[in-house]
């Protein structure tokens, strides 16, 4: 067997007891896949700066935050598709005085009804509301309904985050009985 098989294999096993609590590991809830090492070779004044973000975002290694990064950009690449499945939310801030505004976004989301999964609502103050709308389907249903959220006319700020629960996952859509 070659060193470099039984090195992925030696990773592989401590992985297990990671996840395992097992001799070897710390505890912990998940098992992760088969583990590939490589190396990188990256710009010193990159790697302190990445250093620095690891620690600031609180990541116990770079092997965790490089992950995250990958799947980050996966995620991305997935819901520019305009038939890849995606999950979202839209989250606005509004003034609820405007005249019609929060009838015109209830209009909206009744008209979507078939891709809104739930909506929070909540009051900041006198006069300005808080509203998150969840959202599943097509990412080009996704964003249209998105955009058309934030655009209408009296919403102070709003933005649409979507992720692809395939991606991330790695499986592909098949479903569970939930």
């Amino acid at each position: 067997m070659s060193k470099s098989r039984q090195l992925r294999q030696c990773y592989a096993t401590l992985a297990v007891c990671y996840a395992s609590g097992l001799p070897g590991g710390r505890q912990k809830s998940t098992v992760m896949g088969k583990l590939s090492r490589f190396g990188v070779s990256i710009d010193s004044d990159l790697l302190d700066r990445f250093d620095s973000f690891i620690v600031d975002k609180g990541y116990e290694n770079r092997s965790e935050a490089l992950r995250d990064l990958i799947r980050d950009r996966l995620v991305d690449s997935v819901v520019v598709g305009g038939n890849a499945l995606v999950v979202g939310t839209v989250t606005l801030i509004y003034d609820h005085h405007t005249r019609l505004l929060p009838e015109k976004l209830t209009d909206l989301q009744h008209e979507h009804h078939e891709i809104i999964i739930s909506t929070l609502h909540a009051h900041l103050d006198h006069e300005h509301c808080l509203e998150v709308i969840v959202l599943r389907g097509k990412s080009r249903d996704v964003q249209k309904l998105g955009d058309r959220l934030i655009s209408t006319k009296g919403v102070q700020h709003g933005r649409l985050v979507m992720s692809s629960p395939e991606t991330v996952s790695g499986r592909s859509g098949a479903q569970h009985g939930h």
